[in-house]
């Protein structure tokens, strides 16, 4: 399917804290991530930046996108290729660092998906899939760093 598609969000500042933003330290990072008809996400900055650790953060939204479109991307590659998959995880990982100015940027991610598959002879064709995977991911073709990966491939147990 070619074509053009619009994704809307809402973000909505929730730490007013009384003041505003009379200063660094006087309002919370807290903000409320809404698209109709899912359920919200509670975020904030990331603790380093006076953000509330127990809520998501830009940094592992992106973080979570990379991994989820490649993961949703190479499902597909295996089904086009013939592998059954029964079992996915990925611990992604991902490096940002500061430039001093008050920005930054990520330098890489990793992703390190463990896959296994149904049967031995699907071992290289999911292997393979992983590049595939990697050419059809929207989000890792809309970053300006890399997108590493480190699969590894096993076969379900009789």
């Amino acid at each position: 399917m070619i074509g053009e598609h619009h994704y809307a969000l809402r973000s909505e500042w929730t730490g007013n804290r009384g003041t505003g933003t009379s200063g660094y330290r006087d309002y919370d990072r807290s903000v409320t991530l809404s698209v109709a008809g899912k359920p919200d996400v509670a975020a904030s900055s990331d603790k380093p930046f006076r953000g509330d650790p127990s809520k998501w953060n830009p940094e592992d939204l992106l973080l979570a996108s990379l991994s989820e479109c490649h993961l949703l991307s190479y499902l597909h590659a295996c089904v086009t290729a013939g592998v059954v998959v029964v079992s996915y995880e990925d611990d992604a990982t991902g490096t940002m660092v500061e430039d001093g100015r008050g920005g930054g940027a990520f330098r890489e991610v990793v992703l390190r998906p463990r896959v296994v598959v149904a049967e031995s002879s699907m071992v290289d064709a999911a292997t393979a899939a992983h590049r595939q995977a990697r050419e059809w991911c929207f989000i890792a073709n809309s970053v300006n760093f890399p997108v590493r990966h480190e699969p590894q491939i096993t076969v379900a147990a009789s």
